[in-house]
């Protein structure tokens, strides 16, 4: 047997089925949670084009991990539609024997404009952040004066095209936007796009993550079930970070991720690219394993297959599991920042 014919597996049997894609490191807002302003200011050096992946390095390495068994690819930043002509590269990853589905998550603020063209080049879905409708809620999270009612329009635009449902992402934040987690339900039922609800994590190491900041899910459940009752679903795919949750009165679907108070490490199937093709199989983790030098140097496909399978093999990324325990010791690791890495 190839490795290739191999069913690929670390040491927790966790299959690797999922590859996000971060093209670029760069994003056009500051929230608070990912980039805050005082780190990614004026002065803060992002990655030279020189260094970044270009599309037929990140094509060849989709082909690479879908002979290993992904299935599922995602593209991702920074702000991934802030990488110019990325219609190019999803008709690239489109053609590749395997892929199954291509999908994006963006904040929106070019999506308006490109939903079309994408979809037309084979995206399949796309995930839009929005934290919050009130305009000063979510312009100060954003911390770049980016209204509401252009992502609710990019959102309109990504439906048009074909690419929905669209699924919305909600960062909550004690303190912060946890009194826009009824507003958002209420906005987005009966809809048809799916409102994703997602606990405040300690990604990176500048956004100054407290565990007391966190609103658990089964508190946003409580919440919105409290108001529109609801009743749990079963996983769509296996190895899916969301819990899923349908209302009653036939309003729709909603999801929480909580890898905070309840960890999901143990169906984990995905592997991360950063934009300057480091691989990272975790998204908590603190370095990653160079796979642009081993391009650039002339690399056989297969000898590119063997040394990824040779990191999924040893895989053994726990990270939530062990948080708490962490956490209250206070330690804390150094770790790769979400605009760097990808969500």
């Amino acid at each position: 047997m190839t490795v290739a014919e191999l069913p690929l597996a670390d040491t927790l049997a966790r299959p690797l089925r999922d590859l996000r894609i971060s093209v670029t490191d760069r994003c056009q807002f500051r929230c608070t949670y990912c980039m805050p302003r005082e780190i990614f200011g004026r002065g803060f050096v992002f990655l030279p084009r020189e260094q970044l992946l270009t599309f037929e390095e990140l094509a060849r390495l989709a082909r690479v991990f879908a002979g290993l068994g992904v299935r599922k690819l995602r593209l991702t930043g920074g702000e991934p539609l802030l990488r110019r002509d990325l219609d190019k590269l999803v008709a690239m990853l489109a053609a590749v024997d395997g892929a199954q589905d291509i999908a994006l998550t963006t904040n929106g603020a070019l999506l308006a404009g490109k939903a079309r063209v994408l979809a037309a080049a084979g995206l399949r879905r796309v995930t839009v952040s929005l934290d919050s409708l009130d305009d000063e809620v979510f312009m100060t999270l954003n911390d770049a004066r980016f209204p509401v009612a252009r992502v609710l329009e990019a959102i309109a635009a990504a439906a048009a095209a074909g690419l929905a449902p669209v699924k919305v992402n909600m960062v909550v934040r004690r303190g912060v936007n946890e009194r826009s987690v009824l507003p958002m339900a209420a906005h987005f039922r009966h809809t048809g796009h799916v409102l994703r609800f997602i606990e405040y994590m300690d990604v990176g190491t500048t956004n100054g993550w407290r565990l007391d900041e966190v609103v658990p899910a089964a508190e946003i459940i409580s919440v919105v079930g409290g108001q529109w009752p609801l009743e749990p679903l079963a996983p769509s795919c296996p190895g899916e970070v969301a819990a899923r949750y349908r209302y009653r009165d036939g309003g729709g679907e909603i999801g929480v991720i909580a890898s905070v108070t309840q960890p999901f490490c143990r169906g984990c199937t995905r592997a991360r690219l950063s934009a300057d093709g480091k691989l990272y199989t975790c998204l908590f983790a603190g370095t990653g394993h160079d796979l642009r030098g081993l391009l650039r140097a002339g690399a056989s496909d297969q000898a590119l297959r063997e040394h990824v399978a040779a990191i999924w093999t040893r895989r053994a990324d726990r990270y939530s599991e062990r948080r708490t325990r962490q956490t209250s010791r206070n330690k804390v690791s150094r770790k790769a920042e979400m605009s760097y890495i990808g969500g």
